[in-house]
């Protein structure tokens, strides 16, 4: 019921055996149509004979291309009475697994359109397997090359958006953040099926959480097919990148809604306290103002932004040990490069405190998610 090849290499009289370790392959299908049908049958041709399908709900008219029992034994279909997303679809087949294959080392799942070809699998599976040999075990990851020219508009936006996103939020390389083909070792899948999202979203939230969890991964190149211009994929641009960027516009909102409440006071209170540039005075409206939009902020990403179920004693602590080092830095810089230039007028020193905040803000995101409001340890 799994991918299990022996390689034979023969060396005049010495003949080594090496046997892949067992893996199941996971295809989350809405709406196929034919090309599920040879997807499958070209996995099984590549080696694999336990082949996971799930029915995420698809049309009535479109349940004739899920592969039949009587025709291919190697597959267990999944099936959603309702469509409830690919994460939901990937989620549902996880658990399966974790129940019912209790000897296979990992899962490597992939898309049932074709774009996925069944040597690509074939070699991300060996990839992981072989990690887990070696004591090692990583998520394989294969990577199309998204400077072709054959892809698609939509899909070059949506993985070049999120890929951006990752880098400069999470401080996480991912050339491509929407493959479906990835390899997952079993050690890491019962962390990994509590991501948040049911949709596309899920899998870039997969990738988020192998970074909180410090889960190692590997890129393996693949071949960049895409089948009349990719109209039957279901992933929307906008609709699917909004999604993916919530967390982060969360974060805006939240830091920006905080941003206007500091900078707002600390305006007010340089034109009464502000006697010429001293630089008590700048300490001052800097320590009042982000004093009162610290606890806006806190506020709105504990409950709105990160959504952290962290004991609020032990949350507030760790926000503070944030929040006071970066007002000092804040006020350190504004104050440095002030006296780096000629400042005649308050709203002069605003505009460099808001150069200054704009960088701390990517910086404070980042250690925020990762420490602040993580729940690995609650």
């Amino acid at each position: 019921m799994y991918m299990n090849e022996v390689d034979i290499e023969m060396d005049k009289k010495d003949v080594t055996i090496q046997t892949i370790p067992r893996v199941s392959l996971i295809i989350p299908s809405l709406n196929p149509d034919e090309k599920l049908v040879r997807t499958v049958r070209g996995c099984i041709e590549a080696g694999f004979d336990d082949i996971i399908v799930v029915n995420d709900g698809s049309r009535p008219d479109t349940l004739k291309y899920f592969p039949k029992k009587s025709e291919f034994p190697q597959v267990t279909l999944l099936t959603h009475e309702k469509n409830l997303g690919k994460g939901a679809a990937l989620k549902t087949a996880f658990d399966y697994f974790l129940k019912n294959r209790p000897d296979a080392v990992g899962v490597v799942t992939a898309d049932g359109d074709g774009q996925h070809l069944p040597e690509d699998i074939k070699t991300c599976a060996f990839a992981m397997s072989e990690s887990v040999n070696s004591g090692a075990p990583v998520v394989v990851l294969g990577c199309r090359d998204f400077s072709q020219d054959n892809v698609p508009p939509k899909s070059r936006f949506g993985n070049r958006a999120t890929s951006v996103a990752l880098r400069l939020f999470c401080g996480m390389s991912v050339s491509d953040t929407q493959t479906g083909l990835r390899a997952i070792p079993r050690v890491f899948i019962a962390s990994l099926i509590k991501a948040e999202g049911s949709r596309y979203e899920y899998e870039t939230n997969m990738l988020l959480m192998m970074r909180d969890l410090h889960i190692p991964y590997r890129e393996v190149p693949i071949k960049t097919v895409y089948i009349d211009e990719n109209r039957t994929s279901h992933f929307h641009p906008l609709r699917d990148s909004l999604r993916v960027w919530g967390l982060f516009f969360k974060y805006v909102l939240s830091s920006f809604a905080s941003w206007c409440v500091d900078e707002l006071l600390f305006f007010v209170l340089g034109i009464t306290l502000f006697r010429g540039g001293k630089s008590l005075d700048i300490f001052l409206c800097t320590a009042v103002a982000r004093a009162a939009s610290s606890v806006c902020n806190f506020t709105l990403n504990k409950r709105i932004v990160f959504r952290s179920k962290g004991k609020v004693g032990r949350t507030i602590l760790r926000y503070y040990c944030l929040a006071i080092p970066i007002m000092v830095l804040s006020y350190a810089l504004v104050y440095g490069l002030k006296s780096l230039v000629d400042v005649r007028y308050h709203i002069t020193t605003t505009l460099i405190k808001i150069a200054v905040d704009t960088f701390l803000f990517f910086v404070s995101f980042r250690i925020q998610r990762g420490w602040v409001f993580s729940d690995k340890d609650k």
